[in-house]
């Protein structure tokens, strides 16, 4: 359902379905009937009469007409029968009368179910255009551009006829950067919508003040733990508090500097497509996902990389990472990815979601979510080539290391060290996340 339905009255959506019917050739065959059957019977023997089979005529029209329409082709199979009978001189007999009795109960009844189709199907686009509405402001468009960054999405929710499941995404201007989370909560489809709006109010609320990236995901794990237990208190489940979190990365892009600050929250690393090739940009220090915090130090390391005028950024979700084919083989996105590094965000989206669907050859199992971010150069930005500027930048960065990724520490200090991996628990059964990066998504 498109955004369109939403603003579009009922009834001119119901009257819409019905010219969608296949033209005017389906009256043809009521029409045909109605007139055929009273001179059929005219050549026919007296013991074979056809007037039992006027009651196609409004059958089949109530099922793409409404109940107007019905009671019109009923009554003119009804006079059909009548003169049907009539001109053979039977009309007054038991057999006529009786079929009589039973097309005329049948039309009416036929009118009637038209009619009470039309109210449940009303009903039914009224409560979707709601629903529509609803996760569309939950899950909200993301915008072409913002700031100095052009931006590109695509979203396929696992359960049939929604908009949004599990995954998530959004993104927020602050004064001199462009801030963007991707996310997947635990379970898929509708059951996972509270926690999906729980985790987008959060990052909504804070994302646009200046706070450094550290603080933005303290907060975001305080809200979310907040609201995941209150959620779970609210509804008498709190049994599973304990089992429901969120992964996400959550990405900083200034404005005037080459430069991409990332925090993990146990999701799948982000692409830097450059070049024909897709490097997955894993942090150094990943944290726990987002409501598990209390498990361990909740404070949070971000790492820079060089992100050049130029460059692409492909975030997503397992929804993408872990399709699998008929061989149980999983989707190579980096693989793929990387023969697109030409293409602009718009266009590389959809080749990875239409190479994606032909890949898994049938629906997607998963909820799925994917970001396409690309640097444009500005007017005011330097002259020198993008590989250029991410050289320089990655010689004369203060806190450039050896791999050419700048680490940064937040306030509170790094929980496990740089270069070290985040401890996790096990994960909890029936997740539907993977911490664990596929081998080929290792740098």
């Amino acid at each position: 359902m498109t955004a369109a339905t939403i603003t579009t009255p009922l009834s001119q959506i119901l009257r819409s379905w019905r010219r969608s019917a296949p033209g005017p050739l389906w009256l043809v065959v009521p029409l045909v009937l109605i007139v055929a059957i009273p001179v059929a019977d005219h050549f026919l023997p007296p013991d074979i009469h056809l007037g039992h089979l006027l009651i196609v005529a409004p059958a089949v029209t109530s099922v793409v007409a409404g109940p107007r329409l019905t009671a019109l082709i009923g009554g003119l199979a009804v006079a059909s029968l009548i003169i049907a009978g009539a001109e053979r001189g039977v009309l007054t007999t038991e057999s006529v009368l009786v079929e009589f009795g039973s097309l005329a109960a049948l039309a009416a009844l036929l009118v009637i179910f038209s009619l009470l189709r039309d109210r449940l199907w009303l009903e039914l686009l009224r409560a979707r255009s709601v629903s529509d509405a609803t996760q569309r402001v939950v899950l909200r468009p993301l915008p072409d551009r913002a700031g100095p960054v052009s931006i590109a999405s695509e979203y396929r929710s696992a359960e049939a006829g929604t908009c949004i499941g599990g995954d998530l995404y959004a993104v927020a201007r602050a004064s001199d950067s462009t801030r963007l989370v991707i996310g997947d909560v635990r379970g898929k489809g509708l059951a996972s919508i509270s926690d999906t709006a729980i985790m987008l109010g959060a990052f909504r609320a804070a994302a646009h003040r200046q706070s450094p990236l550290p603080e933005l995901v303290a907060y975001l794990e305080g809200a979310v733990r907040w609201g995941l237990a209150e959620f779970s208190e609210s509804s008498g489940s709190e049994a599973d508090v304990g089992e429901r979190f969120v992964t996400a990365v959550v990405v900083d892009i200034p404005d005037n500097e080459p430069v991409v600050h990332v925090i993990s929250c146990g999701h799948p690393p982000p692409l830097l497509l450059r070049n024909a090739t897709a490097t997955a940009l894993n942090v150094p220090a990943p944290a726990l996902p987002l409501g598990l915090g209390g498990l361990a130090d909740d404070s949070y390391v971000q790492a820079t990389f060089p992100f050049a005028y130029g460059d692409r950024l492909l975030l997503y979700t397992d929804g993408v990472s872990e399709t699998r084919d008929g061989q149980g083989t999983f989707y190579p996105l980096a693989e793929r990815a990387a023969a697109w590094t030409d293409q602009a965000p718009g266009p590389l989206v959809q080749k990875i979601t239409a190479d994606l669907q032909a890949y898994a050859a049938g629906p997607l199992n998963d909820d799925m979510a994917m970001i396409v971010v690309q640097r444009d150069e500005t007017p005011d930005s330097p002259s020198t080539p993008p590989s250029q500027q991410v050289a320089h930048h990655d010689r004369h960065h203060p806190d450039a290391a050896a791999d050419g990724v700048v680490h940064s520490v937040g306030d509170r200090g790094p929980t496990h060290g740089p270069g070290r991996p985040h401890p996790h628990p096990s994960h909890p059964a029936g997740a539907g996340n993977n911490w664990r990066l596929a081998p080929e998504q290792a740098e």
